[in-house]
Order: C-alpha cells, then sequence, then structure tokens
C-alpha cells in the first residue's frame, strides 16, 4: 500500500501547502537569521565596553556583575554600601581571574542624593573616558495599602526608584550624544505593565520608569542611543526582606513568591541577551504575570475584578 505522500492527491496535498506557505515562511526565517547575526555581533562588541550598574551590591545587581564581567565589560559597580561593593568586585577578580579585562570599579552611590549624582558620573568619565551601557538597576519595594503608607515613604519609593534613576540617566546621557553612541537600561517589573494590591507606591514609581523610557527612546533615537526597559516577574533575591512598610519601617520577611521566583543568575542572562538583541521592551514572567497584562488592556474588567478578590484576601 502506498503512503499518503506517495498516492497522486497526497503530494497534490503537500505540494498546495508548500505554495501557500512557503513564501510565508522564507521572510520569517530570513529575519530570524539576521537578528540571529546581529546578537552575535552586539555580543562581541560588548567586549571592552563601559557598564555603570547600580543596585550592584547584591541580588540581580550581583548577577548583572557577573554577566558583563564575563563578557569581557569594563564593570563599574554602584550602590550605597561600600562594604558590599568590595566584597562583589572580590568575587568577580577571584571567580574570573582569566577574563581579560579591567578590574571593576567601585562606585559608593545613593540615588535618593539626586545632588552627588552628576559628580559620580563625571568621576567615571574621568577614568574610563566614557559610559556605554546604565544598567539602572537599583530601587526599593514597599508593602503596604494606599491609606495606611505614609506620604514620606510615597517620596521615598519615587525618589529613589524615579528621580533617582532619571538623575544618573540625564548625568550620562551628554557623553554618550557627543560619542553618537550608548545604551540606557532600566530594570522595571512587570507590576509597571499593571498594578496589583498593597505595592501601590513601588507600582507608581515603575509605571512612571516605563513612561520616561518609552519617551526618552524616541527622543534620543537620533543620537543612536538606545534604551531597554526589562519588566521581570518575581526574583528570587532580598528585595521583599529590604522592602519598607507603609510607616517606613523594613518589611524583613522573604515572600513566598519572591522565594520561588527566577534566580538572579537566570534572569541576569535574560537581561544579557535581550541588550545584544537590540530590544526595546521585554517583559520576563511566567505565564500568570502575562495573563495579567493583557487582561488588563484586553479584558479591564475582568482585570479589575481579579485585583479587587486578591486585595481582599490580602485583608483578611
Amino acid at each position: 500500500m502506498k503512503s499518503l505522500t506517495e498516492r497522486p492527491g497526497g503530494s497534490l496535498y503537500w505540494w498546495v501547502l508548500a505554495t501557500l506557505f512557503l513564501p510565508l515562511a522564507i521572510p520569517g526565517l530570513v529575519f530570524k537569521l539576521l537578528t540571529m547575526m546581529k546578537a552575535q555581533r552586539n555580543a562581541r562588541n560588548l567586549s571592552g565596553k563601559v557598564v555603570l550598574i547600580t543596585g550592584a551590591s547584591s541580588g540581580l545587581g550581583e548577577a548583572l556583575a557577573h554577566s558583563f564581567y564575563l563578557a569581557g565589560c569594563k564593570v563599574v559597580l554602584a550602590a550605597r554600601r561600600k562594604e558590599e561593593l568590595e566584597r562583589v568586585r572580590k568575587d568577580l577578580l577571584e571567580l574570573h581571574a582569566t577574563v581579560p579585562t579591567h578590574p571593576p570599579i567601585i562606585l559608593p552611590l545613593d540615588l535618593s542624593d539626586l545632588n552627588s549624582i552628576t559628580g559620580k558620573v563625571q568621576s567615571v568619565l574621568e577614568i574610563h573616558g566614557a559610559i556605554d551601557i546604565l544598567v539602572n538597576n537599583g530601587g526599593i519595594s514597599v508593602r503596604g495599602d494606599a491609606l495606611s503608607t505614609t506620604i514620606d515613604v510615597d517620596v521615598r519609593i519615587m525618589l529613589v526608584n524615579y528621580f533617582g534613576t532619571v538623575a544618573i540617566t540625564k548625568a550620562c546621557l551628554p557623553s554618550m550624544i557627543a560619542r553618537k553612541e550608548g545604551r540606557i537600561v532600566c530594570i522595571s517589573s512587570v507590576q509597571g505593565k499593571f498594578a496589583i494590591p498593597h505595592r501601590s507606591s513601588y507600582c507608581a514609581s515603575k509605571h512612571a520608569l516605563q513612561a520616561f523610557c518609552d519617551s526618552l527612546r524616541a527622543e534620543v533615537a537620533k543620537d543612536n542611543i538606545k534604551v531597554t526597559i526589562i519588566s521581570p516577574g518575581y526574583i528570587s533575591t532580598a528585595l521583599s526582606l529590604n522592602a519598607l512598610t507603609g510607616s517606613g519601617a523594613t518589611y524583613g520577611k522573604m515572600d513566598a513568591t519572591t522565594a520561588t521566583g527566577a534566580s538572579a543568575e537566570d534572569a541576569a542572562s535574560g537581561i544579557l541577551k535581550a541588550i545584544v538583541r537590540d530590544e526595546k521592551d521585554v517583559i520576563m514572567a511566567p505565564l500568570a504575570p502575562r495573563v495579567a497584562y493583557w487582561l488588563r488592556h484586553a479584558l479591564p474588567s475582568v482585570y479589575f475584578w481579579v485585583m479587587k478578590k486578591r486585595a481582599e484576601k490580602l485583608n483578611t
């Protein structure tokens, strides 16, 4: 007995499919190939680039430092805790002793001290002559409903997560524009795409960051400056431990969602891939946050109902 493909009808069937879909598939394959070639070229070009990472003393920032250092970048580690930056620097030098790049530089930096930021950036420019990539990773979170969260906490969250990020971005931009080269990377959150209960201050700061990046991307495109915003889901770091409560105290608890989140190393690897692929806006999250994002835009009434139920559960 002849197989289906050996029969005249079967041959005709496959011929029709090839005729209809091959012309559609070829452009997609060509685009994918070109994208892969561009990513490989960009990955090679990372070597020797000066990368300034805020929030580099732990968690995702520390993992990003390892990823960029392994790529041959000249890493600048920025955060408030100098002793932790020293630890990260030591780890980079000891764990990756054979990597042919410049020893990491430590930059004690407080994002809430807006007036000091320009001088800090200038000190990096005096050492390296350029900042090729700024990774805005520093930030703090909050656990508290809007009513009981003091306005001082609202201001502090916005000061660090938004105004501090904007300030260091603006400090880096002039030298990038003068060279007609550079990239701004902002680590946001899926909560910058849609808001959840008991995170009003944090979500607001990330929504503001999303808007800033979208405006900035359009404005600096003429200067060959790239802007990438990354919106991760939960990452297993100390973010919840270091979060503030509504009163301003340290939350000090590891949330179950945070503890079971993606590893910082996997997140850092994904962020590096997004950069070498020249992606502009990336959601790095499992299915549930992605569904919530699309519900917010496609079926807002369903999203509002789900969030109301979530708030009721948290309040019990």
